[in-house]
């Protein structure tokens, strides 16, 4: 077997990785490539591997930590996807709140399975909305702390993706990609925008034909990592919803995010992301919330009946407790509202613990003099 390249998507939470991964794997599959994804996160049950699935590619989760934390476990998924999808491509999602990729996953998958995968350029996600806020010294509505995480990330990467792209005018993007081209010289820039596929075949060809990755290190400070990522309580849950005959569910879904919304800001928890999916009869409706400014989103059709499934993740600054009492009164308000009985599947909620990474690089990984040249140099598409 051929290597298979890995594509590692990274970006703070709501920076709107799962809709480019879909976009991305679709057009990939269309080129007559053979996709595989690797979904991320600190407990299981996901909204993101709810709805990779559905693009009938394999999809593997690597649940209970990050992949820094848990590089085995990475391994074993890319084996896993390799194996039942003779995969040509993996594009793997790394926990939002992930940092130091590049020392702790991208030198050691270079490294040590160098024989086996190609690496892409280290892509990191940025939402306009958190993205000038932070170039401006700001948190962007995060914790100081959690911000740091943000900008850690922008700092290692070999490729800085600015997504929602659609909701800027031409003029407000250019000027924010000339201050991400001041602010991180090295890296390559793209605008991109997966609601209108601006510039994801760019980014496909980029991530194809470049093994340019990992180029540079972070210096990471352990201590404010771990309490950036602390300072968020994770809520995954799966319910299972009877209802009447009649019951829209997509209604439900924009009425539950929309009290769900409100009771975050009125207890003033400064949201990180929330996804949730509804299910019924085979259709599928999603809906997100990325930070406290923003109007919840829905997108899909989950239809008209009697039951459907939700699957829902939080995340937030709040504590584990705080963030389930609001995720559980936004439930209880949207349910009463319409006569719907909710019985709970699965659900966790938690603090995320302190990064534990299984390998951690001091010095960069290259395979040839020439390429350790490439690493000081802006790079382009």
């Amino acid at each position: 077997m051929s290597k298979t390249k890995i594509i590692l998507a990274g970006g703070f939470l709501g920076a709107g990785k799962t809709t480019l991964l879909w976009e991305a794997a679709r057009r990939a599959a269309a080129r007559g490539l053979r996709v595989g994804l690797i979904t991320n996160d600190q407990a299981p049950e996901l909204v993101d591997s709810a709805l990779l699935s559905r693009s009938g590619l394999k999809v593997a989760e690597v649940s209970g930590s990050c992949f820094c934390c848990n590089f085995n476990g990475l391994i074993s998924a890319i084996q896993e996807v390799r194996r039942e999808a003779e995969a040509d491509v993996i594009i793997a999602e790394p926990v939002g709140s992930c940092t130091d990729l590049s020392a702790t996953v991208a030198q050691p998958l270079k490294q040590l399975w160098g024989h086996e995968l190609q690496l892409a350029p280290l892509s990191v996600l940025a939402d306009p909305a958190r993205l000038s806020p932070i170039l401006d010294g700001g948190a962007a509505d995060l914790h100081p702390d959690a911000a740091y995480i943000y900008r850690k990330q922008l700092e290692e990467s070999d490729a800085i993706l600015v997504t929602k792209t659609d909701l800027l005018q031409p003029d407000e993007l250019a000027t924010l990609m000339q201050r991400v081209g001041k602010a991180y010289p090295l890296a390559t820039l793209l605008p991109v925008s997966a609601l209108t596929g601006s510039n994801v075949d760019e980014w496909l060809d980029m991530t194809l034909t470049r093994s340019d990755a990992g180029l540079r290190l972070a210096e990471v400070d352990y201590d404010v990592y771990a309490h950036g990522e602390a300072v968020l309580g994770w809520l995954n849950g799966t319910v299972r919803l009877h209802g009447k005959p009649a019951t829209d569910w997509n209604f439900f879904t924009r009425n539950f995010l929309e009290t769900l919304a409100e009771q975050l800001r009125s207890k003033r928890h400064s949201v990180g992301h929330v996804k949730v999916a509804v299910e019924s009869g085979g259709l599928l409706a999603t809906g997100s919330i990325a930070g406290n400014a923003a109007t919840p989103a829905v997108r899909g059709r989950a239809g008209i009946g009697a039951e459907a499934k939700l699957v829902v993740n939080a995340r937030a600054e709040a504590t584990p407790e705080e963030l389930n009492k609001a995720v559980r009164e936004a439930l209880n308000a949207a349910t009463h509202s319409e006569e719907i009985a909710a019985n709970v599947a699965a659900w966790r909620y938690l603090q995320p613990g302190r990064p534990q990474p299984t390998h951690r690089f001091a010095n960069v990984f290259f395979r040839s003099p020439a390429e350790a040249g490439i690493s000081q140099q802006p790079l382009h598409v």
